[in-house]
Parts: C-alpha cells; sequence; structure tokens
C-alpha cells in the first residue's frame, strides 16, 4: 500500500465552523470517490479542511513497477485530483486547479 498526502487550495477563506468543515470534507471526499476508476488503485481516503486548504490522505494500491502502463501513486492521484476538478462545478467554484506534481 502506498500513501500519498497532497492539499486542495481555496479560492477564498474557508468557514471556521467545524460542523462546516467536517461537511467540506465529505464534499471533497464523496467527488473523489465518485471520478476514481479501478485504475487509480485507491483503497482509503481522508481529509481535514485547513483555513486556506483542504489536506487529503489517499491510500493506494501498490502496483508491479514492471507492468506495462505502470504510473506511480503521485501519477495517479494527481490525475485523479484533475479529473475530480475538471467534472465537478463545486470543485471547479471553491478550489484552485490542483498543483502539478514536482
Amino acid at each position: 500500500m502506498e500513501i500519498v498526502y497532497t492539499s486542495l487550495k481555496r479560492r477564498g477563506r474557508g468557514l471556521t465552523d467545524p460542523i462546516s468543515e467536517v461537511s467540506e470534507v465529505a464534499e471533497v471526499l464523496g467527488t473523489l470517490w465518485a471520478h476514481t476508476t479501478s485504475e487509480d488503485g485507491l483503497e482509503h481516503a481522508s481529509g481535514r479542511a485547513q483555513r486556506d486548504r483542504v489536506d487529503l490522505l489517499m491510500y493506494l494500491l501498490t502496483l508491479d513497477p514492471t507492468a506495462p502502463g505502470f504510473r506511480s501513486a503521485t501519477c495517479r492521484i494527481n490525475d485523479l485530483l484533475h479529473r475530480c476538478h475538471a467534472a465537478s462545478p463545486l470543485m471547479q467554484h471553491r478550489y484552485l486547479p490542483p498543483d502539478m506534481p514536482v
């Protein structure tokens, strides 16, 4: 299993209400699950709302690096986040496009 930490940066300041933060994280995770594919290998995801971002911790299946079409965990998460952002008006409205991996 591989673990990837990433963040989505807000377009504006976040809410300070703890109930709203829990709801926001649930919306982000729901969007991730709605757009994940079996090729992403996502097994579990959690998040935490911060004032300027939402932090995400995602657990993925470890893939065989010698297999044809192998993509690293970082690339798979990057693709998933970009797919989610492109397909979800909520994500586009609330967050900046995801950063490209370094």
